[in-house]
């Protein structure tokens, strides 16, 4: 594309756009595409990179909408640099250029960050440009260039080694103030160096100490590259281990790039060198990654090869190691020669189980044809399997060009190759292209490739049986010639025959055939049960209206069958009896009796009373006395009135006056206010008279509590304890004031270093199990760190872990250590979280301290430590912290400092920044973050985007990018009193009380946020009809209202408990029109439902308005396809359940983009409800997709499925039938870990045990029979297993053994193995690490 043509475009429609207000004409919701965002962030986080056909994918779809966003198209620019390796830069740049001309056509607002997001696509494509003229017109189309615009055109002329440029970009930058960061410079660095002017270029790092910029890995990087491309290897290694001495190390990223601009530059002998010097560990699997498909699109595919393999060591028996290395090399043409080499060798390295069958399947996919063929050779060669399904894509290619001698052909390879050439092949792909199969066999004889099998007669059946010509299929199932043929293959053909004849002579004798006729009955239990189920079939695949229609050819057929002498099992003439009385011919069914051997067949809160006024009750309660009436209310309620008065010393008066007619929630009054002014004498006491320890009558917990404190306060530490003690001996319910008062207690003492009264009434509160809360236990490492007692708060941290599993103020242990400097209780603390949480953990924990205490460097150097990765929730929660104490250098410091942390998400990052920014009214410093998102090419989620706007707005402050369109969840305003209050009760499960203020308050704008609460609140106490009054009051006082995601999904799901699925769909449908995103229980539930009630309608256009959110709520893709096959069965119609399922189970295992593979809650739905034609119609597609396609995981699901309900028999015989169904290792493990999840499920591990003993792993199925027994509490079976894997000589996981020890302790009984000494949260962390490492 023509550049000059390309960047004068670009600014007239910048220009144009400027003049107008933005467009509001935004059809689709945002939310449409987060699934591209997501997809692509993850993909860059977790990879560094994203594939062509996902970025083209998201680039149709933005375009089929029409309405691109100001991140949507930044995130398509974005992704046509380096994040493609697999495509050539020209190539890349195309694809900006394409996608730029596009989006302006759809009326993209292009800024600055679009214009900066095109350069770093320039300089990472090494795309040829002119600087001044692209910065002239971004100046002409009134977009303002900021810093990173400069640095990327500094960075463009040094490319070409041109400084002359470079400098007058920065003098201007100079003149502007801009700040000139280390980019520059390391541009500088390259530009000197192509200039041809090497010392200036090492002179630079000079020049950046001098100006007071460190010089840092991009420097490096940019140093480290100009040697490369100079073949300089001794500068490079000097310049390695002079850093090496100064910084510590280099990344093995950077080393890596270095590889890349070595092989480049022609200099490959020099690779090994700098090879050697990398770690070649797991963490850096997806640079690894990344840099061989880099080199394999460059042409380098040896040095890649090469770099491959040092992954060797990494290698494992259930994961193939190289499959990205061999599909990019098919990608890139390389001649089989080359393939077969690396496959061999990626085989002897045991790096690949199956590497030619992966590139065979890499050539179909890309419609390699004649390199598919090859591969299938040396397959053949090798004396590899060929499949069938391996050639069909060269068949639909041919198909499709009407290419009949391309056909013809591939039969004739397939022949050679030995390959089977089933019905499938001839039916679906062969005779297609004929009139008829006459026709077909003429042809095929003609052209020499005529082989007669099993394949080619069953194809033929099913053609002559489709089309109604059931004379055809009568001479070809009487021809001798006619091989032996299992019915079962063209029993749905033959159906389709017999329903479109009315020739009951034919339909007899065909069926006679399949009767008598041992080549059509192949497997047992024999003809009987094979016609039994080709008659039930039969009835069951035609409508109500066919069946009576056909009610006397039926009846003069089952004569005939009787005349033959057929018979039928019992269980399939009561299924057919069934289907007849549905269909209303009851008349038929004594005749189709006819077939059968005749045998046995088948508490309101009260509201205070109003305050009165003291001086009154004072008077009424004398008068009482005088008339010797009775006084106890008047008194009681004069108590409590001083008591609100905190007047103790009147309230004793009154107490002591009329003391015979005292009651005792006066006295408790009394006691409270005594402890309240510290008269703890009194309120003992008044205690001790009224609620002495033997007296059954208690205080309420309020009361208690206060004794607690102020006898605490006091120093009668004794007293306290009993006071606790009593409690929990007349059981005092516990409220969650409560545990805030002990809290409260606690810490006050700790504040106050009283190292004792801490101790003990923790120790007491604890022991006695009166609070159940981590936070209790922190007071005890407190104590010591007000003390100063570094040595001791460790060892309360220590003790804690041990006896209640929790690490608490680990942070501030790890800060005050910082600041004394003690480097040998630093390292007795991180070797106890790392023994105990792992390396991770303690790392994090150490690079939070030092980033608290302003150790920003040692804190640089511990987030770089090799494999560390980005960790959300620790992030997040320092992050929090900061915003919370407003700390900005260190929050500015955290986002800088992991910046080139592996999977770190730095739009989130960037965020938490900008939520400080916006309590500290900076906007300044918002203005600078957001140039700091362009630099480091970070694209912006929306919401970021309008806090940013907001901050910009609330400061009068022009907003440079469009404001996508929508309002954050959450609102910012403090809420008012009676909003304050709803919450307050809503949280305190009040939800009526809370409602009935809601419907007295005034609805406006600022209770926006208390209605979804309220709501929400509601439904969780199953008060539907409440919190839809409460929506539909918000809906018409509250403008542009709609509940959140949270109240909407809880509203589907109360819907769907209460049978409204039409509500339900509504609100579901509403929201995704709102733009709102609802949780994957709320879809689940209500596609149940449907599926259920047999709403096969209502599923259906469930299915299209959910469309691709299914993505985004990570819900199974097979969950919709079973439920309209359950939809189906529900309806009575079998036929049409497995004619929408099955093509879609073909599909999903030849596609892993249409993963539609598992049928396991469709077989548990129709199991548990007793549909046994069901089970057997999806048993026998099951049986059906194994048999012709290759396709195990629905026989799979159909043999758990009998496991689970205890169907031995049948599970047993299908295993025999479908040796397959045990290579299905994740599936059976997936069932096993799920059974081990929940109570009462032993059985069916023992059932594998018992069916499938050799193809599980040992140690795997013991682990998780353990756990059943453990969750059942069953001792004997535990260790009697136990006994079984020592017989067995299984080495059980750490795991289980200490789950196994931790059960046994817990029983009283003996541990008989030597437990491992860890927690068992460390064995699981250990686990997951493993699992992360391998993926």
């Amino acid at each position: 594309m023509n550049q000059i043509r390309f960047l004068t475009l670009a600014p007239q429609e910048e220009g144009s756009v400027k003049e107008q207000p933005v467009s509001e004409v935004r059809t689709r919701p945002s939310w449409q595409f987060d699934w591209a965002l997501n997809r692509v962030d993850n993909s860059v986080r977790k990879t560094g990179r994203i594939p062509k056909a996902l970025l083209l994918r998201i680039f149709q779809e933005i375009s089929k909408a029409g309405c691109p966003g100001s991140n949507q198209t930044l995130l398509l620019l974005q992704s046509c640099g380096a994040v493609l390796p697999e495509v050539l830069s020209p190539e890349r740049t195309e694809l900006a250029h394409m996608i730029w001309d596009k989006m302006k056509e759809l009326g993209a607002v292009y800024d600055t960050s679009h214009y900066n997001a095109l350069l770093k696509v320039y300089l990472q494509n090494e795309h040829k440009f002119s600087p001044t003229e692209f910065l002239a017109r971004m100046e002409e189309a009134n977009v303002q260039p900021n810093r990173v615009t400069y640095q990327r055109l500094i960075a463009a002329y040094c490319n070409e080694g041109d400084i002359e440029g470079a400098s007058k970009i920065l003098g201007f930058m100079k003149s502007k103030d801009l700040p000139i960061t280390e980019a520059v410079f390391s541009s500088l660095v390259k530009g000197h160096a192509r200039s041809g002017d090497m010392k200036s270029a090492e002179n630079i790092l000079s020049v950046m100490r001098m100006a007071g910029v460190e010089p840092g890995p991009d420097t490096y990087l940019s140093l480290l590259n100009v040697y490369a491309e100079k073949g300089d290897v001794d500068s490079i290694k000097k310049t390695l281990e002079q850093v090496e001495k100064t910084e510590g190390y280099l990344t093995d990223r950077i080393l890596m790039q270095v590889i890349l601009s070595l092989a480049k530059a022609g200099y490959p002998q020099h690779i090994e060198d700098i090879k050697g010097r990398i770690r070649f560990e797991r963490e850096l699997i997806p640079d690894v990654m990344n840099l061989c498909l880099t080199l394999i699109t460059h042409g380098f595919e040896d040095i890649s090869f090469n770099i491959l393999k040092s992954l060797s060591h990494l290698a494992r028996e259930d994961m193939d190691q190289g499959s990205f290395f061999l599909q990019h090399c098919v990608n890139r043409d390389l001649p089989v020669s080359k393939l077969k080499q690396f496959c061999t060798e990626l085989k002897e390295a045991k790096m690949h189980s199956a590497p030619l069958p992966f590139i065979l399947r890499c050539a179909l996919e890309t419609n390699r044809l004649a390199l598919a063929i090859d591969v299938m050779k040396i397959m053949k060669e090798e004396g590899l399997p060929l499949r069938p399904h391996y050639c069909w894509p060269l068949l639909v290619a041919y198909q499709k060009e009407n290419n009949l001698k391309g056909i013809f052909e591939v039969l004739k390879v397939m022949h050679k190759l030995g390959v089977d050439l089933d019905a499938e092949t001839y039916t679906d792909y062969v005779f297609k292209n004929f009139a008829d199969t006459e026709t077909a066999h003429a042809q095929l004889k003609e052209n020499g490739c005529l082989f007669e099998s099993v394949g080619l007669y069953t194809a033929e059946l099913r053609s002559e049986a489709l089309h109604g010509r059931l004379d055809k299929v009568l001479s070809i199932l009487s021809s001798a010639n006619t091989p032996a043929i299992d019915c079962r293959l063209f029993r749905n053909s033959l159906i389709s025959g017999f329903k479109s004849s009315d020739d009951v002579q034919l339909w007899s004798k065909i069926t006679e055939l399949l009767y008598k006729d041992e080549r059509y009955c192949l497997t047992p239990p024999g003809p009987t049960e094979a016609v039994g189920y080709f008659l039930y079939h039969l009835i069951d695949s035609m409508s109500d209206s066919e069946v009576q229609a056909k009610e006397e050819r039926l009846r003069q057929y089952f004569h005939q069958l009787k005349k033959m002498n057929i018979v039928i099992p019992t269980s399939h003439y009561n299924g057919i009896c069934r289907l007849l009385d549905s269909s209303q011919v009851p008349e038929l069914i004594k005749d189709a009796g006819l077939l059968c051997n005749k045998k046995s067949l088948s508490t309101d809160n009260i509201p205070e009373s109003a305050k009165s006024d003291v001086s009154a009750l004072e008077k009424k309660l004398e008068k009482r006395k005088a008339e010797n009436q009775p006084i106890t209310d008047v008194l009681k309620q004069l108590i409590h009135a001083l008591c609100e008065e905190e007047n103790m010393q009147k309230a004793l008066e009154v107490k002591a006056k009329y003391e015979p007619d005292m009651v005792v929630g006066g006295y408790a009054a009394l006691i409270n206010l005594c402890c309240r002014h510290d008269n703890v004498e009194e309120a003992m006491n008044l205690k001790e008279k009224v609620f002495p320890r033997n007296s059954p009558v208690a205080l309420d917990s309020g009361k208690y509590v206060a004794l607690v404190e102020a006898l605490e306060k006091h120093g009668r530490l004794e007293d306290a304890i009993n006071i606790l003690t009593e409690m929990k001996e007349k059981d005092v319910p516990i409220s969650g004031r409560t545990v805030a008062s002990f809290l409260r207690i606690l810490n006050a003492a700790a504040m106050r270093g009283e190292v004792e009264t801490v101790n003990r009434l923790h120790e007491t509160i604890a022991n006695l199990g009166l609070v159940q809360t981590a936070a209790l236990h922190a007071p005890l490492i407190t104590v010591h760190l007000e003390k100063g007692d570094m040595p001791a708060a460790l060892e309360a941290l220590i003790s804690c872990y041990k006896k209640y599993g929790k690490i608490l103020q680990l942070h501030n242990i790890y800060c005050k250590l910082v600041e004394k400097g003690d480097a040998d209780l630093l390292q007795k603390v991180s070797d106890f979280v790392s023994r105990e949480y792992g390396d991770m953990m303690a790392l994090y924990d150490l690079f939070f301290a030092f980033l608290q205490t302003g150790k920003y460097k040692e804190a640089k150097k511990v987030i770089e430590t090799p494999g560390l990765r980005a960790h959300p929730g620790r992030l997040q929660w320092f992050a929090r912290r900061c915003i919370v104490n407003k700390q900005m250098e260190v929050l500015e410091q955290l986002v800088e400092i992991t910046r080139n942390l592996f999977e770190c998400d730095r739009d989130k990052m960037y965020y938490h920044l900008l939520e400080l920014c916006e309590s500290n009214k900076d906007w300044g410093k918002a203005e600078a973050i957001w140039t700091k998102i362009q630099e480091e090419n970070i694209v912006p989620r929306e919401k970021t985007l309008i806090l940013l706007a907001d901050i910009f707005e609330k400061n009068d402050q022009v907003v440079p990018f469009e404001v996508p369109k929508g309002r954050p969840e959450d609102s910012r305003s403090a809420p008012s009193g009676e909003e304050l209050e709803i919450r307050v009760l809503c949280n305190q499960n009040k939800a009526k009380e809370a409602y009935d203020i809601f419907r007295r308050m005034q609805k406006d704008e600022s209770h926006y946020r208390s209605c979804d609460i309220l709501v929400k609140a509601l439904l969780t106490q199953n008060c539907l009809d409440e919190a839809l009054d409460v929506k539909r009051i918000a809906e018409t006082h509250i403008k542009g209202f709609t509940l959140n995601s949270a109240a909407s999904s809880l509203l589907i799901i109360s819907q769907v408990r209460r049978d409204y699925l039409k509500d339900a769909l509504a609100v579901l449908k509403g929201m995704l029109d709102s733009g709102t995103l609802p949780t994957r229980p709320a879809v689940t539930a209500l596609i149940q439902a449907m599926a259920e009630k047999g709403d096969l309608k209502n599923l259906q256009v469930l299915e299209n308005i959910l469309g691709d959110v299914t993505k985004s709520l990570g819900l199974s893709n097979s969950l919709i396809p079973n439920a309209i096959a359950l939809a189906h069965t529900k309806s009575n119609d079998l036929d049409a359940a497995v004619k929408y399922l099955e093509p879609l189970l073909i599909s999903g295992a030849q596609n892993p983009d249409q993963a539609v593979k598992s049928i396991s809650y469709l077989l548990r739905i129709v199991s548990e409800e007793g549909l046994e034609p069901a089970l057997e119609k999806f048993g026998a597609m099951a049986e059906r997709l194994a048999s012709q396609f290759g396709i195990y995981r629905p026989v799979t699901d159909l043999f758990l499925q009998y496991v689970s309900a205890d169907r031995v028999d049948d599970a047993r015989s299908l295993i025999q039938r479908w040796n397959a169904i045990v290579q299905e290792k994740r599936t059976l493990g997936r069932f096993m870990a799920r059974s081990a999840s929940k109570p009462g499920q032993a059985k069916k591990i023992e059932t594998l045990l018992e069916l499938i003993p050799e193809h599980l792993n040992p140690a795997v199925a013991y682990r998780y029979l353990l756990r059943c027994y453990e969750l059942d509490g069953d001792v004997a079976s535990v260790k009697a297993t136990y006994e079984k894997t020592k017989a067995k000589n299984i080495e059980l996981h750490e795991i289980s053994l200490k789950s196994l020890a931790t059960f046994l302790k817990k029983v009283g009984e003996p541990v008989p193995f030597t437990e491992p000494p860890e927690t068992f949260k460390f064995y699981v962390e250990k686990w997951k690490n493993r699992r992360l490492e391998a993926s």
